[in-house]
């Protein structure tokens, strides 16, 4: 197993020391979770009240924090405590799952697709015509890349994903198990004969570099032209994209969160969880919608938006409080 002294691992925080352990760290663990030879971590002021009773004997703090580290203890302080966090998770973090062969013999790969140098594929994949995975790209067992698809350098495709025909990933994208890249867009239209009429979905997604997609998640093809997510975008499990929406960087879904169709996201756009988007919908650069509301209608840049329907987070909470005295007064008068 790997372990560090505190000195090894603020060298690699170039944090501030205070406070010394005699203990080497074997692990990261959660305050109240943590041993005497795991290391923990205190990103918010909040939680300085749990280190008295934490066995850990080491945090990384931010530089604010307000307390002292206690005997055979230490802090190590740094800018942003929650970012030094991955830092360390990285320094433990186990090896990937080995791939024997870098080619499995089973899996299945049409004669006209392009495998890069470094490419990894695992049993029972399908690789489609005219398919190209770019370099050092790893596609976990069973994953199904139809006709026509790209997939770029250093891309990680996790079990169980399908990604469809002619369908595009950047470079260094992570997609999790059973992820949905470009299944048909829900379009349907009522005719008096022969009742719901499919309308074919004839476009295709295209998603930039840096992009992470969550387990389960579904990214619908166009009508026609491009489904599209832009760089760094981060999206979570079980999180619906509807067919035509175009999500500019940076943007985060939280999980259970959906676009419908024909939805425009902005820059750095945080959408959160089991929060919905009606169709047609444009939402400016930097706005949020907190969890569980509802949009209904187009949001300004920088807006935080909270509710069902969603309206600007400020009057959604004195909505609320007036319902809430509204109730007590209720009681009160009976």
């Amino acid at each position: 197993m790997k372990s560090y002294s505190v000195q090894e691992i603020n060298e690699i925080l170039e944090g501030t020391l205070i406070g010394s352990t005699s203990y080497k760290i074997s692990a990261p663990e959660q305050l109240e979770a943590a041993s005497e030879t795991e290391i923990s971590f205190i990103g918010n002021k909040k939680y300085e009240k749990l280190w008295a009773s934490s066995k850990a004997c080491v945090a990384v703090v931010n530089e604010n924090i307000s307390i002292e580290p206690g005997d055979n203890k230490a802090f190590i302080k740094v800018k942003n405590a929650d970012l030094a966090m991955s830092q360390v998770l990285e320094l433990f973090a186990p090896p990937a799952p080995i791939f024997k062969h870098d080619i499995h013999p089973t899996a299945v790969i049409d004669e006209t697709a392009s495998i890069e140098n470094g490419v990894k594929i695992g049993a029972g994949c399908y690789v489609g015509p005219n398919t190209k995975i770019g370099e050092n790209s790893i596609i976990y067992p069973n994953v199904t890349i139809l006709d026509e698809c790209t997939i770029g350098k250093n891309t990680v495709i996790w079990s169980g994903t399908v990604i469809r025909e002619r369908c595009h990933l950047g470079n260094n994208c992570i997609i999790h198990p059973n992820a949905t890249i470009g299944a048909d867009g829900f379009g349907f239209r009522p005719d008096p004969e022969k009742g719901l009429v499919k309308i074919p979905q004839i476009g295709n997604v295209i998603i930039g570099n840096n992009v992470e997609i969550g387990a389960n998640s579904c990214i619908d093809r166009g009508k026609f032209s491009s489904t599209v997510l832009g760089d760094g975008c981060k999206i979570d499990n079980l999180v619906q994209i509807g067919h035509n929406s175009k999500l500019g960087m940076f943007c985060i879904m939280a999980g259970n969160s959906g676009l419908a169709g024909s939805v425009t996201l902005g820059n750095g756009v945080i959408i959160g969880g089991s929060a919905s988007i009606k169709d047609h919908v444009t939402i400016g650069d930097g706005a949020i919608v907190g969890a569980g509301s509802g949009v209904t209608g187009d949001i300004e840049a920088g807006k935080v938006m909270l509710g069902y329907p969603a309206v600007e987070a400020r009057d959604a909470l004195k909505q609320w409080a007036i319902l809430k005295n509204l109730v007590q007064d209720s009681k009160n008068k009976k």
